[in-house]
């Protein structure tokens, strides 16, 4: 691939970038055990302005990474098109996710995890850290979140 685009500026990368947050479905979920054992999953999600809301069976390796490692990187796009999101995790059981996040999931996927047969917990991912880049011309700039404080 040849880039013939000039890099796109720190603003229009966060303006792309909470564009994609609105309208993308799944986002890949990279945990780690306690032993190091990496788990990389897509999941649905959602955003609410402050932070993504995911929900997953509490017994499944990443739900169980999420909730005893309390961090998760976060990934949108292909190759080409990279968002890394590091964030801290915070688990809610089923009912007690806040109704607004569970109310936006449910209008973004069509799926209520509150009113499944099986049990499913809800995950708040708090972005610390945010990069964005569409090709190798724009790792300069990819930093948009540092420390939990967006830099543009």
């Amino acid at each position: 691939m040849k880039i013939t685009e000039p890099p796109r500026s720190p603003e229009r990368r966060k303006r792309d970038l909470l564009s994609r947050l609105a309208t993308e479905m799944d986002i890949w979920v990279a945990t780690a055990d306690a032993d190091g054992l990496p788990c990389l999953v897509p999941l649905w999600f959602s955003w609410d302005g402050e932070a993504l809301w995911l929900a997953t069976r509490p017994t499944t390796p990443t739900g169980r990474n999420l909730r005893d490692g309390g961090r998760a990187r976060l990934a949108l796009g292909d190759t080409l098109d990279v968002v890394l999101i590091d964030g801290d995790v915070q688990m809610y059981a089923a009912e007690e996710a806040p109704s607004a996040a569970a109310e936006v999931f449910l209008a973004k996927t069509g799926w209520d995890p509150r009113t499944d047969g099986k049990p499913y917990v809800w995950f708040q991912v708090r972005p610390r850290a945010i990069q964005a880049r569409n090709g190798e011309h724009e790792m300069p700039g990819r930093h948009l979140m540092r420390d939990g404080v967006w830099v543009v």
